[in-house]
């Protein structure tokens, strides 16, 4: 799969959004806990949340990334 490529969807009370990849790669496995506790994807992203596991085929592309620093200053939090 290439990067920006769909790879889901996350499901909310009035919409559904596509999920992206953040980087090119093969998906070599995925959360399936997720199925039944989505809410971990809020409650602990850098824990019991993860969605994705990729064997990353660019690695230049990590460059583009956003710390966990920089991503929450972007939001504001």
């Amino acid at each position: 799969m290439n990067q920006h490529d769909v790879f889901g969807t996350v499901e909310a009370v009035k919409t559904v959004s596509d999920l992206y990849l953040p980087l090119s790669g093969k998906i070599i496995e995925f959360n399936k806990s997720l199925e039944t506790a989505p809410e971990k994807v809020n409650s602990d992203p850098y824990g019991e949340g993860w969605m994705i596991k990729i064997e990353i085929k660019n690695p230049a592309e990590t460059s583009a990334l956003l710390s966990a620093d920089q991503y929450k200053e972007l939001i504001g939090k």
